[in-house]
């Protein structure tokens, strides 16, 4: 990545970030103990979760640890979804929204940065379309995979199987973090965020519509 001077860039700029992640548990203790850890991090950090605004899984055990160390948590669920994934009540903000594409627009829109924790084809499909819009330069809003116990590698092998064979060319980088403790999931993203100028991360509303 490039280096910018940061003169004149606030370091501060991770305020909000958005967890996606499994509304199960998996079958790895792990998986639950980092997403408790991460919303532990988050609190203590006054690092504000938006999240699926679910209260099971993995979705579940990172807001309840969030306000449970005394964080502030803003849940994003559709309508439909809201007694199938138990829509968390305590949360400080839910939204409840039409359908998908809304919820994801504002996902993006109250989120600094994005933070894939294990979970299933839900959280695939979320977080390769952040990766998407950034690779075609409609963001430049950090994205960290959370590759506890290397959930995430048959991802990135797919990833490089996908360069080598040129269907991501080299014009086109993706610009994903990555880290196995979640200690150092925070100031990943903060290290990212300060390299990048204020404002160029923004994608305008009437863009995030459109997409």
């Amino acid at each position: 990545m490039k280096q910018i001077k940061t003169d004149h860039i606030k370091t501060d700029r991770i305020k909000t970030v958005c967890v996606y992640c499994g509304s199960g548990a998996g079958n790895n203790p792990r998986f639950v103990e980092a997403a408790i850890a991460l919303g532990k991090a988050f609190a203590e950090n006054n690092v504000r979760l938006v999240y699926g605004g679910g209260s099971v899984g993995l979705m579940g055990a990172v807001a309840k640890s969030t306000l449970d160390h005394g964080g502030s948590v803003t849940g994003i669920i559709p309508e439909f979804l809201r007694a199938r994934e138990n829509a968390l009540t305590r949360v400080q903000e839910m939204i409840v929204t039409p359908d998908m594409h809304e919820r994801k627009r504002l996902m993006f829109e109250r989120s600094d940065a994005f933070v894939a924790l294990p979970g299933g084809i839900g959280t695939l499909e979320e977080l390769v379309e952040q990766l998407t819009w950034q690779q075609l330069g409609r963001h430049t809003k950090p994205i960290l995979l959370a590759n506890i116990d290397n959930f995430w590698e048959p991802l990135l092998s797919l990833l490089s199987h996908m360069r080598t064979t040129e269907f991501i060319r080299a014009t086109l980088p993706i610009n994903v973090l990555m880290a196995d403790r979640v200690e150092d999931i925070l100031p990943r993203l903060r290290s990212a965020v300060a390299q990048t100028p204020e404002g160029a991360k923004e994608l305008a509303p009437d863009v995030a519509r459109r997409l």
